[in-house]
């Protein structure tokens, strides 16, 4: 079989140390596993604390079991044992996160040498742009956004929304205490997920998981000629069918009130709307 390795992550970084010693990359494949190990492999944790990471999401240990090619493996419903291969073949299309057709790449071949399945395994399938697929690409991201936001700004809360697939939309809310707080957020955000595309930031009296009132701080407290940070030709992510070879333009808003007219933008709720 054919998988994408995305060149930076951990797995091609053993992928191309193993060919440099002109070998090839032992692997498993654990299909059907505790859901907490699928957050604990989604997130950017340092390399091989992937692991660690889902004991502590569980409170307890992981079970492990050594292959025969030397690969430790968590319990699963299916185990696929193999090798990535120096050979390549063609990847694709698949559909990905946006729901459009992704590139055909030309990908490593991983050369399987066994399969173990429990009597009646039960083959877990993460649907293309569904639910769960946008959520393990999205929400590893978030924590990342936030410790990078908060070495420059009073940072609250981050989301990635689900109409930019979880991915290429940050909504950042701080607590402002400086007119450069938001644009230093705005570029802690970009430089903490590479691929994001947009990003807001807002108040800490905003809803960030409330569409209506983040189109309310856009309307109220931000300011096209003022409030805008465009950056162009620079690189974002392939899976935005938008780019060119991964390269787009960014764009960050400013969705803050202004600190020396705080009484303009304060929110009066009247009695009995509260």
């Amino acid at each position: 079989l054919a998988a994408r390795l995305v060149p930076g992550r951990h797995t091609h970084q053993f992928y191309q140390a193993a060919l440099a010693r002109g070998e090839e990359l032992p692997v498993s494949i654990a299909i059907g596993v505790d859901p907490l190990l699928l957050m604990a492999a989604s997130t950017r944790v340092p390399p091989e604390k992937e692991f660690s990471y889902a004991a502590s999401l569980r409170g307890g240990p992981v079970e492990l079991v050594r292959l025969e090619n030397g690969v430790p493996t968590p319990h699963a419903e299916i185990v696929l044992e193999g090798y990535i291969t120096a050979e390549r073949a063609a990847e694709g299309p698949f559909v990905d996160i946006t729901g459009t057709k992704d590139l055909v790449r030309q990908e490593p071949v991983i050369r399987l040498t066994r399969m173990m399945t429990r009597e009646k395994p039960i083959y877990h399938g993460l649907l293309p742009a569904g639910g769960e697929h946008k959520m393990l690409m999205g929400v590893p991201y978030e924590p990342l956004i936030y410790r990078a936001v908060s070495k420059v700004a009073a940072v609250k809360d981050v989301v990635l929304t689900e109409g930019g697939c979880c991915y290429f939309h940050a909504v950042v809310q701080i607590e402002k205490q400086s007119e450069e707080d938001p644009l230093r957020a705005i570029d802690a955000a970009f430089q903490a997920h590479g691929s994001l595309k947009h990003v807001v930031v807002v108040d800490s009296d905003i809803n960030i998981y409330d569409p209506q009132d983040l189109e309310f701080a856009l309307a109220t407290r931000m300011r096209g000629d003022e409030d805008l940070v465009v950056r162009p030709n620079v690189r974002g992510s392939t899976l935005d069918p938008r780019s060119v070879e991964g390269i787009n333009t960014k764009v960050g808003v400013n969705a803050t009130a202004r600190l020396d007219k705080l009484w303009k933008f304060q929110r009066v709720t009247p009695p009995g709307l509260g």
